[in-house]
């Protein structure tokens, strides 16, 4: 089984997002450590690009901080290096193809596989074009998460077919960003994702932020992802953080642990 699948296996994942390098990749350290200890099953680190197409304002804002304080991926895969001294929960890497392909794909999934990263999401990548990148991370043996949209209709029972690691439901139409409520038919898109894919957990993301909608979400897929509502605290209160974040973390795995 995967390492991936197996944030999976203690009830419902709580997998909370931030960016690397904001406000310093010290902090981000700091939070990835704190985050675990509050009871994040598995952590998504957002690689600062300049042009994240699928994020909204407030994780633009925190890519550009990242890279205005001059983060790199090198410093990143050592940030990785670093926390796996002692962090056991898989981490996953969400980034564009462009971070990947400038890097050199194959360098890139080595490396990534070498400090310990467990899985990669490319937003930007779809599925019909995904076999540029998978191969090779798989070679590695780092799982390729696909991201399954409303609109993806048709689709859902291909993409949940191949699927690996897990499954990026997409609550909402648009970027990422806080929603006050989310209207997408969650459990049907589930339910086509369980039908050609058993195996396969199901995680919901882009808008959720409260522990009621946390909850809610958390009836219907096997865990949910929190990133504009965490990336929001840090952006506001900076290196000062942890104990914001730490707090909230435990609140959102509290409301999905039924």
């Amino acid at each position: 089984m995967s390492k991936i699948k197996n944030a999976f296996q203690n009830g419902k994942a709580f997998i909370p997002f931030v960016t690397c390098g904001d406000p310093n990749l010290e902090t981000t350290e700091q939070l990835i450590r704190a985050m675990e200890k509050s009871g994040a099953d598995l952590i998504e680190l957002g690689i600062p690009f300049s042009d994240p197409t699928a994020e909204g304002p407030v994780i633009q804002g925190a890519n550009l901080r990242a890279l205005s304080g001059g983060v790199t991926t090198d410093r990143i895969f050592e940030m990785v290096r670093r926390l796996r001294r002692d962090v056991k929960i898989p981490l996953v890497f969400m980034t564009y193809a462009n971070v990947v392909f400038s890097y050199g794909t194959e360098r890139f999934a080595q490396k990534a596989a070498e400090v310990g990263m467990d899985g990669i999401i490319l937003p930007d990548v779809p599925f019909e074009e995904k076999e540029e990148f998978a191969p090779v991370f798989r070679k590695y043996g780092m799982d390729f998460i696909s991201l399954i949209a409303p609109t993806s209709s048709d689709r859902v029972t291909k993409i949940a077919a191949e699927a690996e690691g897990f499954v990026y439901c997409v609550s909402s139409l648009g970027v990422t960003g806080v929603r006050k409520d989310i209207t997408t038919d969650i459990g049907a898109m589930v339910k086509l994702v369980r039908e050609a894919n058993p195996e396969i957990p199901c995680a919901i993301g882009f808008g959720i932020s409260t522990p009621e909608q946390a909850k809610k979400m958390a009836q219907h897929a096997d865990g949910v992802i929190v990133g504009s509502a965490i990336v929001r605290q840090i952006g506001e209160l900076g290196e000062e953080a942890e104990k914001a974040v730490s707090g909230y973390v435990s609140e959102m795995k509290a409301a999905i642990t039924i």
